[in-house]
């Protein structure tokens, strides 16, 4: 069976829902496929940034969103090696309607996303459907195949956006290889409960005897990244070990490791950091971590995902109108966004090399002595890596026609 659509998306992340919903908005006919049948996986980026939750209120979904059950960061830090805590990031010095990062289930935020857009005559969205293939005709991807509840089918259109992540089978359809940078730690991600005021508003990495370990706090429990070098399998060590492991970086632990019963409780993220240097071919775009694999440093995959897929929308909205993308108009998207992930790609790998690094290997149980003096001796500083971390580099701005007035909660 052969069908048709102006624009189909290959993904149903935070890049995919916001194209979609962007695009129908502005009256384009648009296809989401989705390979799962719900938006329901655990230990995916939950963070919504400043610069996001801007967008939202733009697209009049900030009431409905703030309504989700949602905890609130609002400055980041690190322990220091005597003992105190040197704020690095102050995002309540930010000057914008939302000065935090909101903590929230990525399956909540898709929902909402994806309620919006259904709203929208346009827009369709298709779960349980898996792209299998790309379509091409002439010289240029025409759509594609793809399989759902058993039987295959193909879906023409005049683009097809690739947000199927950072193992994207559309790009890898397309033949386009990004670049790997190298990245010294991967994650290992479980859930741990929280008491009520434990680790309220900040992020705190934990340091200590080669040991690094994030806990993100959340309603109840705490999200917590534990990193270990580069290729070493945690797995054949046991769990008792990493417990152990854990308990080291992480003391005030050691009374609730037992909520860890298995290793199964522990999800596995081989972290890649990567970019593409074409980000399309005639006929497809790749966004978001389909363009370029970001670090967990920061938490800002789904941020620069997002801007990814608001300057797709903005760029393309009229030439599918017109029923129509070139490759020209394609490669505008890569021109306004190449500098702001570049710069912050750059910032990950700086702190892959001054703090990750070192402390796995030993050297230090904290950032750099000059960071800490400087921030120490100026601590207004802090709202610039403060800015960096919440609004990037080029925050990007609904389009005219995507905004709406706030619907109620």
């Amino acid at each position: 069976m052969t069908e048709r659509t102006s624009c189909v998306v290959v993904g149903g992340g935070p890049a995919g829902m916001v194209t979609g919903l962007l695009l129908a908005r502005a009256g384009v006919e648009v296809t989401v496929l989705e390979k799962h049948p719900d938006f329901l996986r655990d230990f995916r980026g939950d963070t919504v940034h400043p610069s996001t939750l801007t967008l939202l209120d733009e697209l009049g979904l900030g009431e409905k969103f703030h309504a989700l059950p949602h905890s609130e960061v609002t400055a980041a830090g690190f322990p220091t090696e005597d003992g105190g805590m040197m704020k690095l990031a102050d995002l309540s010095r930010l000057d914008v309607p939302h000065p935090y990062i909101a903590m929230v289930p990525q399956w909540d935020f898709l929902d909402l996303l994806a309620e919006s857009a259904m709203k929208e005559p346009t827009f369709t969205l298709r779960m349980s459907t898996e792209m299998t293939g790309l379509l091409r005709e002439r010289g240029r991807v025409a759509g594609v195949r793809y399989r759902s509840g058993g039987t295959d089918g193909e879906l023409r259109a005049d683009l097809v956006i690739a947000a199927d992540g950072r193992w994207s089978l559309a790009r890898r359809e397309a033949a386009l290889e990004p670049k790997e940078y190298d990245c010294p730690f991967d994650a290992w991600w479980f859930r741990i409960s929280r008491g009520e005021n434990e680790g309220d508003g900040m992020l705190t990495p934990r340091m200590r005897n080669r040991r690094f370990a994030v806990p993100l706090p959340r309603q109840g429990y705490f999200q917590v990244a534990y990193l270990s070098p580069k290729g070493e399998d945690l797995r054949a060590q046991g769990l008792e070990a990493f417990r152990e492991n854990v308990v080291e970086a992480c003391p005030e632990f050691a009374d609730r490791m037992d909520e860890l019963a298995t290793m199964d409780d522990v999800k596995f993220l081989d972290v890649r950091l990567n970019r593409l240097h074409t980000w399309h071919r005639e006929g497809l775009l790749c966004i978001g971590d389909a363009a370029h694999a970001m670090s967990p440093v920061g938490g800002v995959g789904i941020n620069l995902a997002v801007q990814d897929a608001v300057a797709a929308a903005t760029l393309l909205a009229d030439p599918l109108r017109r029923g129509g993308v070139t490759g020209a108009e394609l490669a505008k998207v890569r021109s306004r966004r190449l500098l702001p992930t570049m710069l912050v790609q750059g910032l990950q790998r700086l702190l892959h090399r001054t703090v990750m690094r070192p402390v796995m290997a030993g050297k230090r149980n904290g950032p750099p002595p000059a960071m800490i003096a400087l921030l120490g001796r100026f601590p207004r500083l802090t709202v610039i890596p403060a800015r960096l971390l919440g609004i990037g580099f080029r925050p990007e701005h609904a389009p005219g026609f995507a905004r709406r007035a706030q619907e109620p909660a």
